[in-house]
């Protein structure tokens, strides 16, 4: 697990929980969870600034395995609160205090 960025009393500064399964870990040093704060912006955040947020402050390797374009690679699930991102807007969905985002790789060596 680990903690990245402090939200005090910042306003519009989002606390959520990253985690990543099915594989997805391994981008990122093998760590499972974590606790991130991204900071206040003017506009409202939405998945697809956390996915830019992600790439320069979480990913450690093979960013290509991640990102494609400005979404996540086809055959990473994406789950926001245990929902189908599909059903909330994908990469338009509205961030909000203490969501807990899930990436799961369905991509597997053979």
């Amino acid at each position: 697990q680990s903690r990245l960025g402090f939200c005090r009393s910042s306003p519009g500064c989002l606390s959520l929980a990253l985690l990543c399964r099915g594989g997805a870990e391994l981008l990122f040093d093998g760590v499972k969870k974590h606790q991130v704060t991204l900071p206040g912006q003017e506009e409202p955040w939405v998945i697809r600034d956390l996915l830019v947020w992600i790439k320069k402050n979480l990913l450690k390797e093979r960013p290509e395995l991640f990102i494609q374009g400005d979404s996540v690679r086809p055959g990473i699930l994406v789950l926001i609160n245990d929902a189908d991102w599909e059903l909330l807007g994908e990469l338009d969905y509205q961030l909000q205090d203490q969501d807990s985002i899930l990436f799961i790789s369905t991509l597997h060596g053979g």
